[in-house]
């Protein structure tokens, strides 16, 4: 619970409602990653949720 309540707020915000189970440290390592290019918060997000998108569609391929 640490490690989520270490999150920026608006990180904590999407991951309280993204879609799936995603952990604390691979959403942040993302976030980083993308605000470390000079992304504002909104288009970290916008990063985290082309992901999700990417995660969900390799589901659905899969046949979960």
């Amino acid at each position: 619970m640490a490690a989520y309540d270490a999150l920026p707020a608006p990180l904590r915000l999407w991951l309280a409602h993204a879609a799936l189970p995603w952990s604390p440290a691979s959403c942040r390592k993302l976030w980083d990653r993308a605000r470390a290019k000079g992304a504002s918060a909104e288009e970290a997000i916008a990063t985290l949720e082309r992901a999700q998108c990417r995660a969900l569609q390799r589901e659905m391929l899969a046949g979960f």
